[in-house]
């Protein structure tokens, strides 16, 4: 029997750990007069089942807690090599940073006179935004990245109708990020799909066939899905524009161009941000994020409101001011937390620290692209930038997929990368390792990724049926979201 099975007999996964009686509590008698409940809330308000709660001891509580938060995987764990998803470790002194008080206790609809550090500090982090894009103008209102790309094409589509111009269609490029068609069909758009060359890029001449006045805007990410620098970026831009249309970026990639290339330079009209990839915000789980939008001065009519505004008194305001705004986008201003962690990054690496950071991440995306080069197959072997493809190729000789690689890496003690996208890679390992990360652990992960390849050829059954030390093995996703177990409900 191996360890890892030892250990799951000797420590089972309990869920329903409740036990009638067991308290982690004692109050004192009820000493206060009865009071008539209809006093406090109407009956109709109340609901008349809402237990029995768990019952258990205050050791119990906390083991059990603590327990589950140790079978998680975080950044602070070691190596998150998620593509397209930069997760970087980001600093803790910018977490300190957004919870002084006079950011983390701030109410809304506070007075203007009452929160003049906090208008500056966006008014600010607006034009540090719109000078590493490119572009004139930002808005800090949307919560994540999606929400940006929503935000971006709904003044792409506010723009077209302004000029009297009802255009019905958005290029996709096959190798954008998934999101990007999903946002122009809700926009109302239909979407066409621009498919890659061999070289995994968009051929000019393809996109110049597909073209016509009926097409409001191409979507494009820069570098691609595919780790890769669109080359063609400049006649892309102008052979859209040439048709009147404009060129929405999707800038979930923006670690790999900060301080090297700026999007607007290369004549892309919107681009979004992900703060909480590129700027210091550690996401995933659902928590907060941020996508701010930069646009040229063309759609600033188009912004949506309030508007941070710098009065002649070296003030700020919010201007709501703005007739042909898309409106609001989200409740007061988006996720003021993630604008102050945002902001101390960028103050504190400054313009030559940003510049570094993108440097380091293509150069450790490139090592372990070269390194692993012998072991997997790289569909399109050329310099990347931040992250770096491979497929499961040579395993499949052996019967190995890239979801076994994945799932006996967990045994390795590693998060694995993305995989199976991008979709135009078949059995796709998207690898980006970022720039936080040491030589030492790269090494770490190449190595580990080359016992697998081993394994794969010498005990192919052993990668097959991994992961093997995990608290679960592998699950029938399809199942477990058609049956989800989300709360605690007695027998």
């Amino acid at each position: 029997m191996t360890f890892c099975e030892t250990k799951k007999i000797l420590e089972p996964l309990l869920f329903e750990k409740s036990v009638p009686g067991r308290t982690g509590w004692q109050l004192p008698a009820n000493d206060c007069p009865a009071i008539n409940p209809e006093k406090i809330m109407p009956a109709n308000l109340v609901r008349q089942e809402i237990g029995p709660f768990p019952e258990m001891s205050e050791p119990e509580i906390a083991r059990h807690y603590v327990r589950l938060s140790s079978y998680n995987y975080s950044i602070d764990k070691g190596l998150y090599p998620l593509g397209s998803c930069t997760m970087k470790y980001n600093p803790k002194i910018n977490e300190l940073v957004s919870r002084l008080p006079g950011f983390c206790t701030t109410h809304p609809l506070q007075d203007e006179d009452d929160v003049q550090g906090n208008l500056q500090l966006m008014w600010e982090l607006e034009h540090y935004l719109a000078e590493i894009a490119g572009l004139d103008r930002v808005t800090l209102q949307p919560a994540a990245g999606a929400h940006g790309e929503l935000t971006g094409m709904m003044m792409i589509k506010a723009y077209h109708l302004d000029r009297q111009e009802d255009r019905k269609t958005v290029l996709v490029p096959d190798s954008a990020h998934g999101t990007n068609p999903a946002t122009s069909s809700l926009c109302g758009f239909s979407v066409k799909v621009v498919p890659s060359d061999e070289r995994g890029l968009i051929n000019p001449a393809t996109l110049a066939q597909m073209m016509s006045p009926d097409v409001a805007a191409i979507m494009i990410t820069n570098p691609n899905t595919l780790g890769l620098f669109e080359k063609d970026i400049s006649k892309i831009t102008e052979i859209v524009h040439a048709q009147g249309g404009l060129v929405y970026c999707d800038g979930a990639n923006m670690n790999a161009l900060l301080g090297k290339a700026r999007p607007g330079d290369m004549g892309v009209d919107v681009l979004h941000f992900n703060l909480h990839k590129t700027f210091s915000t550690p996401h995933g789980g659902g928590g907060p994020g941020g996508g701010p939008v930069a646009i040229r001065n063309s759609l600033a009519p188009f912004l949506p409101v309030p508007i941070i505004e710098k009065t002649t008194q070296n003030t700020f305001r919010l201007s709501h001011e703005n007739a042909r705004s898309i409106g609001k986008v989200s409740t007061f201003f988006g996720n003021f937390g993630v604008l102050v962690k945002a902001y101390a990054y960028i103050r504190q690496l400054g313009p030559e620290g940003l510049k570094r950071a993108s440097e380091m991440a293509v150069l450790n995306a490139n090592y372990v692209r070269q390194t692993l080069k012998p072991d997997f197959h790289i569909p399109y072997d050329t310099l990347c930038k931040h992250e770096c493809i491979f497929n499961d190729t040579i395993q499949q000789e052996h019967g190995i997929s890239t979801l076994d690689i994945a799932k006996r890496l967990i045994d390795y003690g590693f998060h694995p990368p993305t995989i199976y996208f991008p979709l135009i890679v078949k059995g796709a390992m998207m690898i980006e390792p970022t720039e936080t990360e040491s030589p030492e652990t790269l090494d770490h992960f190449v190595n580990t990724m080359k016992i697998i390849a081993r394994e794969s050829i010498e005990q192919p059954d052993l990668v097959k049926s991994a992961p093997h030390c995990a608290p679960l093995r592998r699950l029938d996703e399809v199942l477990a979201a058609k049956q989800q177990l989300l709360r605690f409900k007695s027998e």
